[in-house]
C-alpha cells in the first residue's frame, strides 16, 4: 500500500490553553522494527492530553511530541518483525503520542483487536481507558467480588468504565459525582450509589457501610486524607492523577495501625513491555466483558480533527459524561 508522505495532524503551539492546538502538516511516521503505522478514524481525547497541552505532562523522549494516547483504525504499514497484525486488519491501540492525526506508529503489541459487533468511534475510547483502570483498579489495587470499591469522578471516563468493570466483577460500586444528574448517572451505569460530592460527604457515607476497600483516585490535594478516613482497615488507595495537586499534609500513623496500602501509578512512562503485559491482561478479561455486554464506552461528544481545541475545552468543562472523540477519517 503505497501511503502519503505528509498528513493533518494537531499541534501544539506552546503551553497553554486550548486555543494553542492547531492543525500542521507534517510528514508521515516511518515504523520502526516492531511497529504498526494506523491510519486512524478516530481518536480518543483524555485528560492527560490536556497536561500535554498545558506543559504538565512531558511524553516520553522517544515519542512523538504530538497529542493524542489512543485511536482506532487501520493498519497501514508494518516495521520489522511485527508478526500479529497485516496490513489491512482494524485495531485500537495505545499510542506513546501522536494520535490527534491521520496517521500513527505504535508497538504492534499495544494494538488490539476491534471487539465484535463494536464501532471504530467506540473502540478509539477503549485503550488509554482499559489500560488505566485494569492496571490500576484490579492488577495493583486487587479489587475482588463483594469488596466495597469507590471510584472519585464517576462521569469521567475512566469512571464510567470503572465503574462497569467493577460491576461486572462482582463488586459493590460507590461513585462520587459534581451533581445530583451525574450521580444517577453513575447508578444507571451500575454504581450501588451515586454520591453528590457538593451535598453529600463520602467519607460518610462509605464508613457508614464499613469503609472502602479498595479506592480509586484522580482527584488528589485534600482528597488523599479524606480517602484515608474513608478506607475500611487494610483498605487501599489508588492514586492515578492529581487534579487538585500531589502535595498535602498526611498523618502516615493511620496508614500503619489500619494496615493501609497507599499506591499508584502513570500509563504513558511505563516501558513497552509493561504495557505490551497490561495489554494482554485487558485483552484476556476485559474484551470477555464487551462481548457479553458488560461494558460499553459512554460517548460525551465528537468532534473533527481540526476542532481539538474545542474538544479540549469540552474535555475541561464540568458537563461533560463520558469520553470525547476526534473524527479523523
Amino acid at each position: 500500500m503505497t501511503l502519503s508522505h505528509s498528513m493533518t495532524a494537531i499541534a501544539i503551539s506552546e503551553p497553554g490553553e486550548p486555543d494553542v492546538l492547531h492543525p500542521v502538516t507534517v510528514p508521515v511516521p516511518v515504523p520502526g522494527h516492531g511497529q504498526i503505522i494506523v491510519r486512524l478514524a478516530y481518536a480518543g481525547v483524555n485528560r492527560p492530553d490536556a497536561l500535554q497541552r498545558a506543559g504538565a505532562y512531558a511524553p516520553p523522549p522517544s515519542a512523538s511530541p504530538l497529542p493524542g494516547l489512543e485511536g482506532a483504525g487501520t493498519v497501514v504499514d508494518r516495521g520489522p518483525g511485527v508478526t500479529r497484525w497485516k496490513i489491512g486488519d482494524q485495531v485500537c491501540a495505545l499510542f506513546p503520542g501522536g494520535a490527534y492525526a491521520e496517521y500513527a506508529a505504535c508497538a504492534e503489541a499495544h494494538a488490539l483487536p476491534i471487539p465484535a459487533g463494536m464501532s471504530l468511534r467506540e473502540a478509539a475510547c477503549l485503550p488509554e481507558t482499559c489500560f488505566t483502570v485494569w492496571s490500576n483498579m484490579v492488577t495493583r489495587g486487587g479489587l475482588q467480588a463483594g469488596e466495597r470499591f469507590l471510584v472519585h469522578g464517576g462521569t469521567s471516563g475512566i469512571g464510567t468504565t470503572a465503574i462497569q468493570i467493577a460491576r461486572a466483577l462482582g463488586a459493590r460500586v460507590f461513585a462520587t459525582a459534581g451533581s445530583d444528574e451525574k450521580a444517577r448517572f453513575c447508578e444507571e451505569l451500575g454504581a450501588e450509589r451515586g454520591i453528590n460530592y457538593h451535598d453529600e460527604d463520602f467519607v460518610t457515607i462509605l464508613k457508614a457501610e464499613g469503609g472502602a476497600d479498595l479506592i480509586l483516585d484522580m482527584v488528589g490535594g485534600p482528597y488523599l486524607p479524606r480517602n484515608i478516613r474513608a478506607l475500611a482497615d487494610d483498605g487501599r488507595l489508588v492514586q492515578i492523577a492529581f487534579l487538585q495537586g500531589p502535595k498535602v499534609e498526611v498523618n502516615f500513623a493511620e496508614m500503619m495501625t489500619r494496615r493501609l496500602t497507599l499506591t499508584g501509578s502513570t500509563l504513558r512512562p511505563q516501558s513497552d513491555q509493561a504495557k505490551a503485559r497490561i495489554a494482554q491482561a485487558v485483552e484476556t478479561h476485559v474484551w470477555p466483558l464487551i462481548t457479553r455486554g458488560a461494558l460499553r464506552p459512554v460517548i460525551d461528544s465528537e468532534f473533527a480533527l481540526t476542532e481539538a481545541a474545542k474538544a479540549h475545552w469540552r474535555i475541561e468543562s464540568p458537563g461533560h459524561i463520558g469520553k470525547i472523540v476526534l473524527k479523523v477519517g
